[in-house]
């Protein structure tokens, strides 16, 4: 089965930064997306930014644009989520996800439909 593991997650300061990491594991087919999502308690899911593990292509939503980077390791089957100059409001629980097969990538929740465990990112200010 296909497995993924973040990682990365701690307390920093605003405006500080902190790189995620997604660890995937076992049998994947390359032509589709993977995805950060973040959710806060008592909010609802948002996704963040997304990767096409075969084309490279990126899509980010607005708020995180400029501070945020997806990228990939393919020699560590790894997608990392760089973030820079962070907020309190990206205090979340971060999850990276696997889509269905895709030729480009959204960061629609329901597009995905294999999830990590999560990881704590909090910003204090």
């Amino acid at each position: 089965q296909v497995q993924l593991v973040e990682s990365g997650g701690g307390s920093v300061q605003a405006g500080g930064s902190l790189r995620l990491s997604c660890a995937v594991s076992g049998y994947i087919i390359s032509r589709r997306c993977v995805g950060w999502f973040r959710q806060a308690p008592g909010k609802e899911r948002e996704g963040v930014a997304a990767i096409h593990l075969a084309r490279g292509g990126t899509t980010y939503i607005d708020s995180v644009k400029g501070r945020f980077t997806i990228s990939q390791d393919n020699a560590k089957n790894t997608v990392y989520l760089h973030m820079n100059s962070l907020k309190p409001e990206d205090t979340a629980m971060y999850y990276c996800a696997g889509s269905r097969v895709a030729d480009s990538c959204d960061t629609q929740d329901d597009t995905y439909r294999t999830w990590g465990q999560g990881t704590q990112v909090t910003v204090s200010s």
